[in-house]
Order: structure tokens, then C-alpha cells, then sequence
């Protein structure tokens, strides 16, 4: 039988976990309860006590309790389930996790969840859920639902959406051993790979020439988020390669547009040694929401509107100058097999011959900075006479991956 392990402050909210466990349970599937509650009282005998958390974070419960100190007791807490979790995912000995949650709670459950490894089921019921909830989804996929009303006691809208998140949790679970046993017999390796609408062809001609080549293609939107899970996945080890076509989100992060994927971005296949290919796509527009959101000080700069909520703006040639030391900083010292391929007729749909960011000096100075940046490091660099998105640019750049995977491989192999 599946079970659902479930995760709450029982001191606080025992009625409502209560509730939520019966209805786990009479939609056929096993409850596990896990109390990272700081006080005593609730529920009786869970499967793994408050104690047993505030130790696995570090801390001492009764110490906790005597000095009172919240933000000390929710953070114990919080580094304990981050531990205690994913050992009984590991163990076999929950197949879902569900959690309910206020501000405090939430923070708890999403530390948590995003230690647990993608496609592991995970609820979170939360009242901060209406709002910007990236600080609790992490780059893992975690299903947060609004909980409309605080998370203090049961009333009949309570019900319905407590009970709506129990049942999905036990669906989860159930789903989960069918979904592993569908995933058995497929070793085709895996391929991290990041798109852009202004970079869909590149990327869609690549995929499709990585897919005949016998890999399996995850694409990833490079909005920020997408960047950072495609980091966490190779981090974790899960890539057999990279194919970094759009590196978008290091233009935001530096020029301090919305979509920046942070500091770390394209560090973690060369840190983990896994084959990278990298080109430069959409690295010639920050991006931005609605255009009435824009920061003034780029008033007199060129947009593109690209829809009513995201707004495009062309780098400037100082700007594009520092996105290609960047990225060269990032790659020449890569311990991982490592290529950088250079579209010199555009490096979006927006900045091809006549396009709106048509801008032969920003090009240049991007250009010229990764190639002075990558000169003496065993990195090779080929600049390609096309625009990123015609016909063949997508597919040199999987074959150059794929070739790198290879050859990684058979020295492997050799050793």
C-alpha cells in the first residue's frame, strides 16, 4: 500500500492534521506522520517526533523550548526535515509528502520538499500561496494550493480544500509506483537543454537531432527558474550532457532584468564534469514585465514589446562586452568537456539582419569578449556563419554534444 508521509506542526494544528489524515487514509492509502511542531501537545505518537527532527537539524528540543525563540525553532526545524524526509523517501517508507501551513509552517514543508528529488510527489497547503511562491517551490515540483482561509481549525471551505489536497496526495502516491514502473527499461541518457520563444527553431531543430542520436531531451525555459532547475538536475548528477543554447538569464542577472537564474548560472555542468555545449542565445535582450514596469532608468533604451507582460530590452555594447566576460569566466577553467559555439548572424530572432536589435556593435563586443576570454583555455570556440535559429545551427550544436558525451565515454572506458 502507498503511503503519504505528512508533515505538520501537530502542537499547533492538530485538528486540522487530523483531519487530513483520515481522509488520506479513506482514499485507501497508509498515513506516516512527521511532527515538526516546537511544543508538546497534539498529535499522539507520530511516527517521527519533533525530537527526533530538532536533532537531525542540529538542535536540542528541550533547549528550543526553554529559550523560545522562534526564528531559532522554526530553522532547526526547517534543517532537520530537510534530512529526515528524504531518508524516508529513500527508505521506501513514504511515497508523497502533504503539508499544511501558514508563513512559519510553509517554510518548514518547502525546506523539505525541495530536498527531495524531482518528480517525488509533494503538497503543500499554504496561505502564502496567492502570492510569489518561489521561495518555497525551489527548483523542485512542488504542487502548491491556496488555502483560501488560514490554516486554524476546520470550517466547511476548510474541509473541502484540506480534503482536496489529501485526496491528491494519496492519488500521488498511488500514481507514483505506476509512474516508476513505466520509467523501468528506459536508459536512453538524459539531456539538459535551455530554450527562449525568440530561440524555439535552435532549439527544436536540436532536440529533434538529440532525440534520433538516442537521448532523452529535457527542455528547459530559461526564465530563471528553468535555468536553476536545469543546474540543480546536473548538480545532482542526473545529466549525461548540456546543451545550453539560451543563456539569457545571465544578461538579466547582470544588467538586472526579472529573469535572472542567479549568480551560479552555468557553473554546475563543468563543476560535475559533465559534457556542456554553450552558445549565446537571446543574450541580446533583458528581460522585464508589463512595459509600464520597466525601471526609468532605461527610459531612453530600445524595447520590444514581446506580449503585455513581458517586455524586451536591447543590451548595449558595454553591456554585451561584460555578458561574454562573464560566460567566459565561467567556462575556461570547466574540469568538463566543454564547447562554445557563437551565431554571428544573430544570436535571437530579434537581433538578425533588420530585425528590431539588429546591432552589429553589441554583437561585436560580445563576440570578441568570449573569444579574448576563452583564447589559451581548452575550450574551443566556433563562431558559426548563421543566425541561431537557421536551419542547421541547432543540429551542429547537438552533434558537437553528442560527440563530446561519447568520447567522454570511451575514455571511461579505456581506464
Amino acid at each position: 500500500m502507498a503511503t503519504v508521509g505528512i508533515l505538520g506542526t501537530f502542537d499547533t494544528k492538530a485538528e486540522e492534521y487530523e483531519f487530513v489524515r483520515a481522509a488520506v487514509e479513506n482514499a485507501g492509502v497508509s498515513t506516516l506522520m512527521i511532527d515538526v511542531g516546537g511544543f508538546e501537545g497534539g498529535i499522539a505518537d507520530p511516527e517521527v517526533t519533533a525530537e527526533e527532527i530538532a536533532a537531525a537539524g542540529g538542535g536540542d528540543l528541550e533547549e528550543l523550548r526553554r529559550v523560545r525563540d522562534r526564528g531559532a525553532m522554526v530553522s532547526t526545524m526547517a534543517k532537520g526535515a530537510a534530512i529526515v524526509v528524504p531518508a524516508l523517501a529513500a527508505a521506501g517508507r513514504i511515497d508523497a509528502i502533504l503539508a499544511l501551513g501558514g508563513s512559519g509552517g510553509s517554510s518548514v514543508a518547502a525546506a523539505a520538499m525541495q530536498a527531495l528529488p524531482i518528480g517525488f510527489p509533494k503538497v503543500l497547503v499554504s496561505t502564502m500561496a496567492a502570492g510569489d511562491v518561489s521561495a518555497y517551490v525551489g527548483e523542485v515540483d512542488s504542487t502548491m494550493m491556496y488555502s483560501v482561509v488560514d490554516v486554524a481549525g476546520l470550517n466547511r471551505l476548510s474541509r473541502v480544500i484540506f480534503g482536496n489536497a489529501a485526496r491528491a496526495a494519496a492519488g500521488m502516491a498511488e500514481g507514483r509506483a505506476a509512474v516508476l514502473k513505466a520509467a523501468e527499461g528506459n536508459d536512453r541518457p538524459l539531456i539538459g537543454m535551455t530554450m527562449f520563444g525568440l530561440t524555439t527553431p535552435a532549439a527544436n531543430e536540436a532536440r529533434a537531432t538529440l532525440i534520433d542520436l538516442g537521448y532523452e531531451v529535457l527542455v528547459f525555459h530559461a526564465t530563471g527558474s528553468g535555468g536553476r532547475s536545469m543546474e540543480k538536475l546536473a548538480e545532482s548528477g542526473h545529466l549525461a550532457g548540456v546543451l545550453d543554447l539560451t543563456t539569457t538569464e545571465i544578461t538579466d542577472e547582470i544588467v538586472g532584468g526579472v529573469l535572472t537564474a542567479g549568480p551560479d548560472r552555468l557553473t554546475a555542468a563543468g563543476k560535475a564534469g559533465i559534457p556542456q555545449v554553450v552558445s549565446t542565445g537571446a543574450t541580446d535582450m533583458v528581460n522585464f514585465g508589463p512595459k509600464a514596469t520597466v525601471p526609468p532608468q532605461f527610459a531612453d533604451r530600445t524595447f520590444v514589446v514581446h506580449n503585455p507582460t513581458v517586455t524586451l530590452m536591447r543590451t548595449t555594447p558595454e553591456e554585451a562586452r561584460t555578458i561574454g566576460e562573464t560566460i567566459a569566466s565561467k567556462l575556461r577553467d570547466v574540469d568538463a568537456p566543454t564547447e562554445v559555439f557563437i551565431p554571428l548572424r544573430g544570436v535571437s530572432g530579434l537581433s538578425v539582419a533588420g530585425g528590431p536589435f539588429d546591432d552589429d556593435a553589441a554583437e561585436g563586443a560580445l563576440i570578441s569578449a568570449l573569444r579574448e576570454g576563452l583564447t589559451g583555455s581548452t575550450v574551443p570556440v566556433h563562431e558559426v556563419d548563421q543566425a541561431i535559429n537557421d536551419a542547421g545551427f541547432g543540429a551542429l550544436a547537438a552533434h558537437a554534444l553528442h560527440r563530446l558525451i561519447t568520447t567522454q565515454q570511451q575514455e571511461k572506458v579505456n581506464d
